[in-house]
């Protein structure tokens, strides 16, 4: 799976309020409402300034805070093809998986806002196309692959009855 898009890097320990805030997570269930305020704590022109397929870079603990899946489903439902960081929550790293969000870790010092990158989820394989370089990150195993795929656990439930690792 290769993705594609612009990287909006933030800092270390965004955590969860910072991704999606309270005061909106609590009054609409409608992603695309709240993807329309997805990190505008941290950023408040970020849903202005992105476009389909972009990533967010980040540094580590991404996704840190409560355990509610509304914070990857806002990224998600924004346009973001993946967060990229040092290490997440793990939480929010299952949480992205099952609603369908990539989310990969890697080193995200040589990446800069505004570089264009291009991320092989299956290698593990970032290939900053702004800088000319190459970055290893931790590939996902190949069921986690699958869920992405399908769109996130339950679509993968709805079309195999269960987990299909092969």
């Amino acid at each position: 799976m290769l993705l594609q898009g612009k990287a909006h890097k933030f800092g270390d320990d965004v955590n969860t309020d910072y991704i999606i805030s309270g005061k909106y997570k609590f009054k609409t269930l409608d992603m695309r409402e709240l993807a329309k305020h997805v990190m505008e704590d941290l950023d408040p022109d970020f849903y202005q300034k992105i476009n389909a397929g972009d990533f967010i870079v980040a540094g580590r603990n991404f996704g840190c805070g409560s355990s509610r899946e509304q914070a990857p489903l806002a990224i998600k439902y924004a346009g973001i093809s993946a967060v990229l960081a040092k290490s997440f929550a793990r939480i929010f790293f299952r949480n992205a998986i099952n609603t369908g969000l990539p989310v990969v870790e890697c080193d995200t010092d040589r990446i800069e806002p505004e570089d264009e990158l291009v991320v092989d989820l299956s290698t593990g394989v970032i290939t900053n196309k702004t800088k000319g370089l190459t970055i290893a990150a931790k590939p996902l195993p190949p069921v986690m692959i699958k869920i992405l795929n399908d769109g996130g656990l339950v679509a993968h439930f709805r079309k195999y009855g269960g987990f299909k690792f092969d």
